[in-house]
């Protein structure tokens, strides 16, 4: 089979980055009976794009376009004309992106994330509601299969009238790079941003919770001696507070160290399709608190404090809780850790693809 997937995303530094990046890394690396055509679409970053197909190993060949995410929305979204094949040629399976739905011949696969700006629309651009609600529209009508990271992003496509029998949760993974690291890294990263001993929000912002986080850490500070860090830029209301600390953007490298030598990671969010970061903390040997809703739970199984994020009095107690059972959620986060992995999302998404033999005989 030919098979396409836009890796426009790829280029972005989110979730979905990742999840393309490593989704696409392990589908050349298994497979060698199909052959791959990766479409990228940017006007302004199309050597990223290329750097990034430069660096992968397999049967492929790309197809970097001019189209501005703007303009494929235009196209794709709202107009909902020119097929996918006018750019890539003909293929057996086309893989979408998160941004935009192309229309097609071939057997149309895509993936969702999650349905934050329908869930929580005013925490989000107009633009990013709009182009989610009309992007869905097409993938009710059009899309044969719909590829979603938890069960909690299966119910939520139900709830939207999507069948089930539609839907196949293929869970993701952290990324390699996150692993253990050394006390020196650690030590750097502390003298790096002149921290002691800290909780970790990776995060902020009403979906991410990190005024209830501020709320209970003051509830606790004395008790733990810790200051709260958040990766992420202070809230335009914040004022300034002794030991509350936020970084802005870090890189990954910094990242990486930051959980390895975080006290927790403080992940109550209020929402997420899966919640890489509490992989990216077990992964590091940190300690996880995180929600007892969404789907935080599947992601973090028995090997981190859930708590009620909606109740200040919860997070604090579970922020308690941790330090009493460090060692054991470092030892069970390392196991937890390891029922997830690309090579498995990508041999299952790849079994989704197989699905287009069998429907067109």
């Amino acid at each position: 089979m030919k098979i396409g997937i836009d890796i426009s995303q790829v280029i972005y530094g989110t979730g979905v980055s990742v999840y393309t990046k490593n989704l696409v890394e392990n589908l050349l690396k298994i497979d060698d009976k199909n052959s791959y055509v990766l479409f990228g679409g940017s006007l302004r970053r199309k050597d990223d794009l290329k750097k990034f197909t430069n660096s992968l190993k397999g049967n492929y060949k790309e197809k970097i376009s001019f189209l501005s995410p703007n303009l494929a929305d235009l196209l794709w979204n709202r107009l909902h004309v020119l097929k996918i094949e006018y750019l890539i040629g003909k293929v057996d399976v086309f893989h979408s992106s998160d941004w935009t739905q192309p229309p097609c011949n071939a057997y149309s696969v895509t993936t969702i994330h999650d349905l934050s700006p329908i869930r929580y629309p005013q925490l989000m651009d107009e633009r990013i509601i709009s182009n989610t609600k009309t992007r869905i529209k097409w993938i009710k009508n059009e899309v044969d299969r719909i590829i979603v990271p938890s069960k909690a992003t299966l119910k939520d496509l139900e709830l939207l009238g999507i069948s089930a029998s539609k839907i196949v949760v293929i869970p993701e993974a952290a990324d390699p790079f996150y692993k253990e690291v050394s006390k020196t890294d650690v030590d750097k990263i502390k003298n790096k941003y002149n921290l002691t001993n800290y909780i970790l929000g990776v995060g902020v912002g009403e979906r991410k919770n990190s005024n209830r986080l501020i709320e209970a850490y003051k509830l606790v500070k004395d008790k733990l001696n810790v200051q709260l860090v958040f990766v992420g830029q202070a809230p335009k209301d914040f004022i300034k507070e002794r030991n509350i600390i936020f970084l802005g953007h870090v890189s990954n490298l910094d990242l990486r160290s930051l959980y390895a030598g975080a006290y927790c990671l403080a992940y109550p969010s209020l929402y997420e399709g899966f919640g890489l970061p509490i992989l990216q903390a077990f992964a590091c040997s940190c300690p996880v608190l995180t929600s007892n809703i969404s789907s935080m739970p599947e992601v973090a199984g028995d090997a981190s404090i859930l708590i009620d994020p909606f109740n200040v009095e919860s997070i604090s107690e579970g922020l308690l809780k941790v330090g009493k059972m460090s060692d054991t959620l470092i030892k069970k986060g390392l196991q937890q850790v390891k029922k997830f992995s690309w090579e498995t999302a990508a041999k299952m998404t790849l079994d989704v693809y197989k699905e287009a033999k069998i429907n067109n005989g």
